[in-house]
């Protein structure tokens, strides 16, 4: 008898979590391969393989209407901003901040000055972790421009803005460091000097945001800090991603709080806005982690691409964080085996990769050149 209850255990056990665990990774295994063949078969067939306007030739350069080669993708933006490009050059070559401050100076559109907040503190965290990473070399790339701007001019609300996401993004790429509390405690200190410096500004209070989830904030002090940053921009999109994660169950929500805060945000957006996309990024945050799931067949999965393709259509040209949407996009349609409107996507961003989901993983520009590759030959 007891024999016998044993056996039962042990298929009752492997029922639940041993096949699960093979299915996944049967299904992780089948989508590399058809990742793999898919770039090899769009590679060999060059621009024979492409949609209009599209080729795999390693001669393509950004502009030129072919596709980026994958280590010429640029993981610190999501697309296209040629003055932000042209400081980030020049502060890496020279070690001068003031180019990369006098354009955030003259930067007041609401969305794109986040943006490019975020694009130059991760610019210059991703110096410092390789700086880090080659054994600090003497003269190398260490993020010297970003201390100096910090240092030399205290009092500038971009040099405060940028240096307390510097510190966010410190603090996110290690969380289990024992410094992880610490640096986001100073980046909290940083982000009230530079709501001081521009009271009017969401950014700080944007900033703030991703510092809540790390410092476990409670709900209601979670919401008078949002309630601040809608009473500056209340259709704030950078806004809305930053503060979703919050709600979702990763973190400190679950998943129809995370449903409910998308949906509500969608609902309120006036025409033209990227706030009808917000519910696909719920969806993102509670995915299975089976790439040829069929949940991608699914009503929610569809209606949620619908949202947000209704979204990039509707935008006004050139929205700093519409790449954002189609990044995601690109994922969606592709797991969804949605291939001409996936390659769509491709033909909007290629050559940036600087946001989710290709952050998400190790290695952005290859996980994304994987996408853009089944997004190209499924087509």
């Amino acid at each position: 008898m007891e024999a016998l209850f044993l056996l039962m255990t042990l298929a009752v056990l492997f029922g639940v979590f041993v096949m699960p665990m093979i299915r996944r990774r049967r299904e992780r295994e089948e989508f590399e391969r058809a990742a793999a063949t898919a770039e090899s078969t769009t590679a060999r067939g060059g621009a024979a393989g492409a949609p209009e306007g599209l080729s795999l030739s390693k001669e393509s350069e950004p502009g030129s209407g072919g596709l980026v080669p994958v280590d010429q993708l640029d993981v610190r933006l999501p697309g296209p901003d040629h003055e932000l490009v042209s400081v980030l050059e020049e502060a890496r070559r020279t070690r001068d901040w003031r180019p990369a401050g006098q354009l955030l100076a003259l930067t007041d559109e609401g969305e794109l000055r986040w943006q490019r907040v975020q694009s130059l503190a991760g610019a210059a965290a991703m110096e410092l972790s390789r700086w880090r990473a080659a054994g600090e070399p003497e003269g190398g790339h260490d993020a010297g421009w970003l201390r100096r701007w910090r240092g030399e001019q205290p009092n500038d609300p971009g040099g405060a803005q940028v240096y307390a996401q510097f510190l966010v993004w410190q603090a996110m790429a290690d969380p289990s460091s024992a410094d992880h509390r610490i640096i986001l405690e100073e980046a909290r200190t940083v982000c009230g000097e530079a709501a001081a410096l521009r009271p009017d500004d969401p950014i700080p209070y944007i900033t703030e945001l991703f510092i809540a989830r790390g410092l476990s904030y409670r709900r209601p002090d979670f919401e008078a800090l949002w309630q601040k940053v809608t009473e500056r921009d209340k259709q704030h999109m950078g806004a809305h991603l930053a503060a979703l994660p919050y709600f979702s169950e990763k973190w400190h929500g679950s998943r129809a709080d995370a449903d409910a805060f998308a949906t509500a945000a969608a609902a309120a957006a006036p025409e033209g806005s990227l706030l009808a996309a917000l519910p696909l990024f719920a969806v993102y945050d509670h995915l299975p982690e089976l790439p040829l799931s069929p949940i991608y067949q699914g009503a929610v999965v569809a209606d949620a691409i619908e949202a947000a393709q209704f979204a990039v259509n509707t935008v006004r040209p050139g929205h700093p964080v519409e790449p954002h949407v189609r990044h995601l996009l690109l994922c969606f349609l592709v797991r969804a085996e949605r291939y001409p409107e996936a390659a769509e996507q491709v033909r909007a961003i290629d050559g940036y990769v600087g946001a989710i989901p290709w952050v998400d993983g190790d290695d952005p520009a290859k996980e994304y050149a994987a996408y853009r590759a089944m997004a190209i030959a499924g087509r």
